[in-house]
This record gives structure tokens, C-alpha cells and sequence, in this order.
């Protein structure tokens, strides 16, 4: 049976789901970048192929499509198959806080659970609104965007050594018209960012071991590995920021940096560094500290 013949027989959106599912299943794709499994995943390109909202009434799944419809979905399922981009990719955009970020190649795929503290206003580190945020390594712009959004009064600064990925953070900027509230600062961790003090810095810098980065998924070589790999223990960006943050944080400011799957790494390195890991209800591996306990951490 040829391949025209065997999905001819799809004739519902929701038929469509369940082959691209099956065909993720079969090709042992990895799930991360969004979902973590693989109908959710199919759902998802498969309605952006239709032209339809992910939150769709579940009638439409039986409705019949045409043979252009047919022909976009599968298009693009098998696109997810043999090239291994991540979904997000393959749509040019994702959600990060309610809010959509436009991404490519040249940045990270916003994922990082310091949406939930975004959500829950920093409780209950922060009294007060911060008056000025700092997103560094900031990729799309995603969490520093977010937090402009949720702290209106505030001046947020996004930083990144990337000038691919600034110019994808300046056109969220723009989408979310932010342009009077946030600036994008070329910036090598803070080198770029001289006399400049923040009462919140956020940051999801690269923190994977050069080792694990070799033997990741081949949907993460799709994402740039400058975002990823730091170091034979992934942790040579993180000591930069911790060595050079009490210079750029208010007296009352916080830090907060995700380290993802590195946290034995960052324990093994800074053993008695009084951080304080952060509870998720999805995610990990994200820690946030005064300005104070660095300082004193030096002495």
C-alpha cells in the first residue's frame, strides 16, 4: 500500500492527531520543548496546520478535512519526523505566561518554571514591586516581557551576548508594544551593563556540562548550543553572575537563576552558598538569594 492510499483514510482532525502521534511514538521522538508527550504535540500541529485555536470545542476534532488540509497537517508532521525540530520551531512561536513569543533557531524555547514565581509576583521574596528587573541571557525576552507585563510600573532591561537572539527579544518587545518599558542591551553577562543596579535579576543562562551537552536529545541540537553548554561542569556562566551580581543589585535586591538539571553541579561548586531552591508545581532546579547573603557569602 502506498503512502497516499494508507492516509487517505484520515479523514477528521481528530485522525489526524492519533497518525501523528503514532508515527512520534514510532520515530522515538523526545518531548521537551513545550509538551511531553507525543499526541499533545501532534494536537498542536496539527491545529496550526488547520489554522485553528489550540482550545478548539472537542466537536471540531470529528469534522472531516479537505484534501489541502489533509496534505498541510501531514506536511508538517512528518517535517517534526525527519528533521527532530522541536514543535515550537516548526510554528515559530510558543506561550510563556499567557503571553506568545515569537523564536526561531537562534534562541532558546521558552520553558523555564520561573513563569510560576512571574505568576505568583515573586512571593513571598518580593514586598513591593521591583522598580527595575534585569532578564540577562535573556534569549527571546520571554521572563523579562513577562515580568513588564505583571509589574507595569516597572523598567526592565533584557541583556544577551547574542545578536541574533536580541533581534528575535526586539521583535517580541515590539509585538507586546513594551518599547517605552523595556530595553534589549547587548551584554556578556554584565560587562555590557556598567553603573546599572536592579532590584530583581532573572536569569536562565547556559549551565549544561560540554559531556551531557553531547548526549542530548537531537531536538536540543536544534536550539543554540551557546544557550546550552558552559564548561566541563556547566557551571562557568553561573560563577560569573554570582562573582559580579552584588554590583548590580539593589541593597534589598534578589537573584534568581535556574540551573535546570545542574543542581549537583552547582552544590559540588558552592556548597555552603545559603540559596534558597524554589518549589515548583512543574520544574526544578531554580534557586534565588539576597544581595545580602552574597555579600555576606564572601566574607
Amino acid at each position: 500500500m502506498n503512502r497516499s492510499s494508507e492516509t487517505d483514510v484520515l479523514v477528521t482532525v481528530r485522525d489526524l492527531v492519533r497518525w501523528g502521534a503514532s508515527r512520534f511514538r514510532e520515530a522515538g521522538l523526545y518531548f521537551g520543548h513545550g509538551t511531553d508527550n507525543a499526541l499533545d504535540e501532534a494536537f498542536h500541529l496539527v491545529l496550526h496546520a488547520l489554522h485553528l485555536p489550540a482550545d478548539v470545542p472537542a466537536i471540531y476534532l470529528e469534522a472531516h478535512v479537505t484534501a489541502h488540509e489533509r496534505a498541510a497537517a501531514l506536511k508538517l508532521l512528518r517535517t517534526r519526523v525527519t528533521t527532530r525540530k522541536p514543535a515550537a520551531y516548526l510554528l515559530g512561536c510558543i506561550e510563556f505566561c499567557g503571553l506568545e513569543f515569537e523564536i526561531d533557531e537562534n534562541v532558546l524555547i521558552p520553558r523555564s518554571p520561573i513563569a510560576e514565581m512571574i505568576a505568583r509576583g515573586f512571593a513571598p521574596w518580593l514586598e513591593a514591586a521591583p522598580a527595575r528587573v534585569l532578564d540577562l541571557c535573556t534569549g527571546s525576552g520571554c521572563i523579562g516581557i513577562a515580568c513588564a507585563v505583571a509589574f507595569e510600573d516597572a523598567q526592565v532591561d533584557l541583556a544577551d551576548i547574542s545578536p541574533k537572539a536580541l533581534a528575535i527579544a526586539r521583535r517580541n518587545v515590539e509585538k507586546h508594544v513594551l518599547g517605552n518599558q523595556v530595553r534589549v542591551i547587548k551584554s556578556d553577562v554584565f560587562d555590557g551593563l556598567i553603573n546599572e543596579v536592579y532590584d530583581l535579576i532573572l536569569t536562565n543562562p547556559p549551565y549544561v556540562p560540554n559531556a551531557e551537552w553531547k548526549a542530548l536529545a537531537a531536538e536540543y541540537r536544534h536550539e543554540p548550543k551557546l544557550a546550552l553548554a558552559a564548561g566541563g561542569d556547566g557551571m562557568e556562566i553561573v560563577a560569573r553572575i554570582l562573582e559580579d551580581a552584588p554590583r548590580h543589585l539593589s541593597n534589598d535586591g534578589w537573584l534568581v537563576c535556574e540551573v535546570g538539571g545542574s543542581v549537583a553541579e552547582f552544590e559540588a561548586r558552592w556548597p555552603t552558598l545559603p540559596v534558597t531552591w524554589v518549589e515548583f508545581e512543574h520544574g526544578d532546579g531554580v534557586f534565588i538569594i539576597s544581595r545580602a547573603d552574597l555579600v555576606a557569602h564572601r566574607k
